[in-house]
């Protein structure tokens, strides 16, 4: 029975993996229809969101249903508050690349990005990719290391989103309100992907070592 048991919170736990993987796949083709203003991409961002969120419906409510029906040690209590944590981390993250993606949108056929500021994006969109990358590598592993990495990751993040408002704030910023007002929301949704990688590597922290940070 507990072997059958095992299993299932094993399954649990690739479910999560595969939220995670399609997050990276959102973020990725939300970035590129940003950068190259490819409709098709942004429509595919705001068709593809759906699945995650039932995904996070059905693995709540069988994390839910697993403690209601088993016997939970200390340890199982934890993976149930840990992985309901998670799925709301890795649903919100398929939501802000729905923001990008309708930013984009919005603005086709021109480029929401000016050309001064599409290195930037370019980064911040790789980090972001590799940030949910290492979070996917810390549930399937519980890498304690690669969870640590992701504060340093996290960082990165950080000043790439500083740097936007050292641009927007210089003088001679020329683009007008409207295209300001959209590189700071941006900058926003991939600082706040990001921060969501590294709450779900301390809640993998917690599930492992019972320390809340």
């Amino acid at each position: 029975m507990r072997e059958a048991y095992r299993e299932q919170l094993d399954a649990v736990t690739g479910r999560l993996i595969g939220m995670t993987r399609k997050a990276n796949e959102q973020m990725r083709w939300a970035s590129t229809a940003l950068l190259e203003a490819e409709l098709a991409l942004a429509e595919k961002v705001v068709a593809a969101d759906p699945a995650i969120n039932r995904d996070q419906l059905e693995i709540d409510e069988h994390v839910i249903e697993l403690m209601a029906t088993q016997n939970p040690v200390a340890s199982d209590l934890r993976f149930a508050t840990s992985a309901l944590r998670i799925t709301a981390d890795v649903e919100r993250m398929g939501d802000l690349t729905v923001h990008i993606a309708k930013i984009a949108r919005m603005r086709y056929p021109d480029h929401a990005i000016p050309a001064e500021l599409r290195s930037t994006f370019a980064a911040m969109g790789e980090t972001a990719v590799r940030m949910v990358d290492k979070a996917g590598q810390v549930l399937r592993t519980h890498d304690l290391k690669v969870a640590a990495e992701l504060a340093r990751d996290d960082n990165e993040m950080d000043q790439l989103h500083r740097s936007l408002f050292l641009v927007l704030l210089d003088d001679d910023w020329s683009r007008g309100v409207e295209a300001a007002v959209d590189i700071a929301l941006l900058g926003r949704y991939y600082e706040r992907f990001a921060d969501h990688t590294v709450e779900i590597a301390a809640n993998v922290r917690y599930l492992v070592t019972g320390e809340i940070r």
